[in-house]
């Protein structure tokens, strides 16, 4: 055992039967990290809450979600993972009734109805679901991603129609192609035709 081995040892023993907090070096003994999440961000709350809507000027959807207004339900992830898989709820279902969802514009939201109709429960729920990493925040942040996607991708401006221009090239394309495989067709009769034997003479 080395000098500072001893030293150390040393320094617990004497902390330890005083009943302080160990230091060495100026420095306190401790397990915890200095990159530990309380220290990185002190301030940082859990707690998941509903911020303050944004303004709402237009009839596009904002991206603001109410957390009051789903039902987050969390259970055991699978995949792999070890044994934190087993012992942590970080799988995340995030369910709502979109016909009540006030929160979407009206539009938006009929849209929804009419693409979702299969996904839609018979209560009128619709589910999403997140078990990408293994941290119920990153998972809920992530099914919310993907609301908002569904929401925005109904908001997409629709392609303008075709202009008669287009139209006409599509039809004179369509009739070429049309010309060529009846021409293709004619062609292989002809050669099945003329493989075939005289039929019909009389001896």
């Amino acid at each position: 055992m080395n000098k500072i081995t001893s030293a150390f040892i040393r320094v617990l023993r004497q902390s330890s039967s005083s009943g302080g907090t160990s230091a060495l070096l100026g420095r306190q003994l401790s397990y915890k990290s200095d990159l530990s999440l309380d220290k990185i961000y002190p301030s940082a709350r859990l707690q998941i809450y509903t911020p303050p809507p944004p303004a709402s000027g237009s009839d596009k959807f904002s991206g603001f979600i109410p957390m009051d207004r789903l039902e987050i339900t969390y259970s055991r992830s699978s995949g792999p993972g070890g044994q934190h898989v087993n012992t942590v709820n970080t799988k995340v279902d995030v369910r709502f009734k979109v016909a009540q969802a006030d929160w979407i514009p009206e539009q938006t939201r009929q849209k929804l109805l009419k693409v979702l109709a299969n996904r839609i429960t018979k209560d009128g729920y619709f589910y999403i679901k997140s078990d990408l990493t293994r941290s119920q925040q990153m998972n809920l942040a992530d099914a919310l991603e993907k609301l908002r996607t569904i929401i925005r991708s109904q908001e997409a401006v629709e392609a303008a129609p075709p202009s008669e221009e287009t139209l006409e090239k599509l039809r004179r394309r369509q009739e070429r192609a049309a010309r060529e495989r009846l021409q293709l067709k004619r062609g292989r009769a002809q050669v099945k035709a003329d493989r075939q034997g005289p039929s019909g003479i009389d001896l």
